[in-house]
């Protein structure tokens, strides 16, 4: 991809912050991202902020799921035969029998019929992220409360706890919502939230990135340690280094790593046992 279509598609990226934002601050913020992140500099490192915005890219390239057009099937759904339920205090992932990974969240559970490869339905309690593969015969359908999201293949989170309202956040790809006893349909954008609840529904904007603007590595460390549970260990020299970056809030952990990695001509390893990144 050549230097004028990569910066022409992360200014589109980039201006994908939320409504309450002024366009004047918008537009000023990206200049000033674009002036650092594409200014020219002799240096002997790699081209890190390349990296960067190549890999933000990678965010909207990938996960081009598509909604599938099926009617309400809330009505009498019985899933059995599988049910998991994460009694710790940490997020819990799952792989299903589709490879479909699913990071259940601490008082969650999720249950699902033994055909579940040829019948993609689940049913969630709790909050879940799912990771769908795709299979465009077989659609991937969640239930929660009243609701239904419909799928082929994408990354969305579903929250709703007994008689409280459900909220969906897609991050990527494309989602159909149905509720129970309604005929409308609503199609959900990557960046949208569906909200129901008190017997309404409404669609509006999230931001699903989180921005770092000239803020030291050690701000990234502490978001990891805190988004995914890893202690974060950095060489002393590096500590005060700056960076610039934009991350999608669900981007799995490893990708992150290597990212940084790269960008600082690191290497890392990661102890599972400790839940611990030493990067050197």
């Amino acid at each position: 991809m050549d230097k004028e279509k990569l910066d022409n598609e992360f200014e589109k990226l980039w201006n994908e912050t939320p409504v309450s934002n002024p366009e004047g601050i918008k537009e000023a913020s990206w200049k000033k991202f674009h002036s650092e992140t594409f200014a020219i500099k002799k240096q002997k490192s790699k081209p890190w902020r390349y990296y960067a915005a190549a890999t933000i890219l990678l965010f909207v390239l990938i996960g081009t799921g598509m909604y599938f057009n099926t009617e309400n099937e809330t009505e009498n759904v019985v899933l059995a035969g599988n049910v998991i339920e994460n009694k710790t205090t940490k997020i819990k992932q799952v792989i299903l029998p589709d490879s479909s990974r699913i990071d259940l969240s601490p008082d969650s559970k999720i249950s699902y019929a033994d055909n579940f490869a040829l019948n993609r339905k689940i049913e969630v309690v709790g909050e879940a992220y799912f990771q769908v593969k795709k299979d465009k015969q077989h659609p991937f359908l969640v239930f929660c409360n009243e609701t239904t999201t419909t799928v082929l293949g994408t990354s969305f989170t579903v929250k709703g706890f007994k008689e409280k309202e459900v909220t969906v956040e897609l991050y990527e790809g494309s989602v159909q919502m149905n509720v129970k006893g309604r005929d409308q349909k609503w199609i959900l954008k990557p960046g949208e939230k569906f909200t129901y609840g008190n017997h309404g529904a409404s669609i509006s904007e999230f931001s699903r990135f989180v921005d770092f603007d000239n803020e030291k590595l050690t701000v990234v460390s502490t978001y990891i340690e805190e988004n995914y549970g890893y202690k974060v260990i950095l060489p002393k020299e590096y500590q005060n280094q700056k960076i610039t970056i934009r991350i999608n809030k669900k981007e799995d952990l490893k990708t992150i790593v290597q990212l940084l990695s790269e960008m600082y001509n690191l290497n890392f390893e990661i102890n599972e046992d400790l839940k611990q990144i030493a990067f050197q």
